[in-house]
């Protein structure tokens, strides 16, 4: 195969992450939503940065990725729990001319690298002790291997990460049979 098998935050290294951030502060409360939509829908950094408000329907707790890699929409959901943290965005957020869901105090769009440096910083600060390897991408994998967990769908989770080949997504249940190897070896 030639890949190698991707590092995922376990619950608590997540958890650690999502709540190291003040909701007291907007910027602490932005950075919170993002972490968790890429947690919770698996979001390339570059989805996140070009999403706009008109993209998230807080009701059916759905957002729509548009011209995501490949110029491919998808429509995906996310767990009522975050419907009350991006309402509370929504209502501190910036205005912004072009409608950015994330938007840098100042209105424009918040670059793909500002997320990056974010999520890198903020794992360190959780003193997760691989944090130097923790990246936007790393929360995408994060999310693919629990959707794998939770359904045992390789499609699923195929089509919740818009990736147009099955050989790209196969990679998580190599991820999901080293698990399955450690507990029935009693480790």
């Amino acid at each position: 195969m030639g890949r190698s098998i991707p590092k995922v935050l376990d619950d608590d290294e997540a958890d650690e992450l999502v709540e190291v951030f003040s909701t007291r502060y907007d910027s602490g409360l932005k950075n919170r939503c993002m972490i968790r939509l890429m947690l919770e829908c698996g979001l390339r950094v570059s989805e996140v940065s070009d999403l706009k408000r008109d993209h998230l329907d807080l009701m059916a707790c759905q957002l729509v990725v548009r011209e995501g890699k490949g110029s491919k929409d998808r429509t995906l959901w996310f767990p009522e729990d975050l419907q009350d943290l991006l309402a509370d965005w929504l209502e501190r957020r910036p205005e912004t001319e072009h409608g950015w869901l994330f938007p840098t105090r100042s209105g424009s769009r918040t670059n793909p690298r500002s997320i990056r440096r974010t999520v890198k910083t903020y794992a360190e600060r959780t003193g997760i002790s691989w944090a130097e390897d923790v990246s936007p991408h790393t929360l995408r994998h994060t999310f693919a291997t629990n959707l794998l967990r939770r359904t045992g769908n390789i499609r699923f989770v195929q089509k919740a990460l818009g990736n147009s080949d099955l050989s790209t997504t196969m990679i998580y249940t190599q991820v999901v049979d080293e698990e399955l190897q450690e507990a029935m070896q009693g480790g």
